[in-house]
């Protein structure tokens, strides 16, 4: 089950986190084209074994998960290997956790996350804050977008006027960059152990933009007003001002353009889409995302996320808080000197 080429490897691990050679069970949990993953046993104590098998950027995976885990954010570490891509972790044995607490419980973790000292940058941004890093890479990725022609054709053109109207307010600011895990959208990322709440799989961790992890983690808990507020209140430990709601909103609508570009370009693989089908409505689909009764690992279901996000942002642009918040931003950009941003 170990691939031959890392039995080596796995066997130095466990000799150094365990003095032993060898485990007493193992179970495969994942089997990606970008790593393996295992549930182990150990002198009787379940474990994670990951083994990485495609060119990453392991050091910074490893001491973003190490600082996680010090942190209480992430299962404890026991061994990594820069040069094998080889960790081993505490398994946490996953139970249910109801949406309802997931308000409470996940700006926590965030919170405790975005305090620890900054991550390094990555040099290739996952996230959604990828539409906001100009630039050739970026260009390259919008220009073939809408050369394969997956949104209609007044659609597309709507995409990137919203775009450009976003990003032309949205600000690049240091303060607002902090230590972030940026692949929170996957409910499988967060582990409830019937205590606590965990955060795993850090590969994308890099210093980010505060605003593109509570969005994500958003999109899987909140479903309303109410419920944003509170979710908010519990990151922020007082209730948000209106340049933090702004911003939060429009870094929502920036993911939702990221996912809708994302999962769209992955799910068609340069074909055609059909657009006749009914989309799901938006927190609805989530919550089965939540329950783990959606596998976006399915092309057609890449289809359905991407159309998800496409049909929600569609929404939001047409509701007074998009004009205000992008007003609030730009108001807030103009009185403060010492923001970068582009075109505001």
């Amino acid at each position: 089950m170990i691939p031959q080429e890392k039995s080596a490897a796995v066997t130095r691990g466990l000799r150094e986190a365990f003095g032993v050679t060898g485990f007493e069970d193992i179970r495969m949990i994942k089997d990606l084209a970008s790593s393996k993953v295992f549930r182990i046993i150990v002198r009787g104590s379940p474990f994670l074994l990951k083994i990485s098998t495609r060119a990453s950027d392991p050091a910074r995976h490893y001491a973003c998960m190490k600082a996680a885990a010090e942190a209480g954010v992430a299962p404890r570490v026991w061994y990594t290997s820069v040069e094998d891509s080889v960790s081993i972790e505490d398994f946490v044995e996953a139970k249910p956790l109801p949406v309802a607490e997931a308000l409470v419980r996940l700006p926590a973790l965030l919170r405790r996350l975005h305090a620890l000292p900054p991550f390094c940058r990555a040099p290739f941004n996952t996230t959604c804050t990828f539409l906001l890093d100009k630039g050739p890479v970026l260009d390259g990725f919008l220009q073939k977008f809408q050369a394969d022609n997956i949104l209609p054709k007044t659609e597309s053109e709507e995409f990137f006027a919203r775009l450009a109207e976003v990003a032309a307010v949205y600000p690049y600011d240091d303060a607002e960059m902090v230590s972030s895990h940026n692949d929170l959208f996957k409910p499988d990322n967060i582990l409830f152990d019937g205590q606590r709440v965990w955060s795993v799989d850090w590969e994308a961790a890099f210093l980010n933009d505060r605003y593109a992890d509570l969005a994500a983690v958003a999109n899987q808990v909140v479903t309303n007003d109410e419920e944003e507020m509170a979710y908010l209140q519990e990151y922020f430990g007082a209730a948000p001002d209106e340049y933090q709601l702004a911003r939060f909103h429009l870094m929502q609508q920036i993911a939702h353009l990221f996912y809708t570009m994302a999962f769209l370009s992955l799910g068609s693989s340069g074909k055609p889409i059909d657009w006749s089908g009914t989309v799901p409505e938006f927190s609805d689909y989530h919550r089965r995302m939540w329950a783990g009764e959606v596998d976006l690992a399915d092309k057609d279901v890449k289809i359905v996320y991407g159309r998800v996000h496409w049909e929600r942002f569609l929404q939001n642009v047409r509701q007074a808080r998009y004009n205000e918040s992008l007003r609030i931003v730009k108001s807030h950009l103009a009185s403060t000197s010492n923001v970068d941003v582009a075109d505001a």
